[in-house]
């Protein structure tokens, strides 16, 4: 969660002034998990093409949300994102 908002399947476990519902994407190319929006921010993980991430907002160019196999929140480029059922190169 972030002090503004949170996943709202947390809403029975935290108080946040808004909550936003999940939207499955997949990773199109691999991509740095991070801390912050900024590209000089710690990288928290690299997520692989094919991954599942679950975004919760759309900032600019990023985009903030859950990767759902390493239970982490973080930020990537929203450019990197695809549609779930989306066939990824091989």
């Amino acid at each position: 969660m972030r002090s503004d908002l949170a996943d709202v399947r947390l809403a029975d476990r935290v108080f946040a002034p808004h909550y936003a519902a999940p939207m499955p994407r997949r990773i199109a190319t691999a991509v740095d998990l991070r801390v912050a929006r900024d590209q000089g921010s710690a990288v928290l993980a690299t997520l692989a093409a094919g991954d599942l991430f679950e975004v919760l907002d759309l900032i600019g160019e990023a985009a903030w949300g859950v990767a759902p196999a390493l239970t982490l929140v973080g930020y990537i480029p929203a450019a990197s994102l695809t549609a779930v059922d989306a066939v990824l190169p091989a």
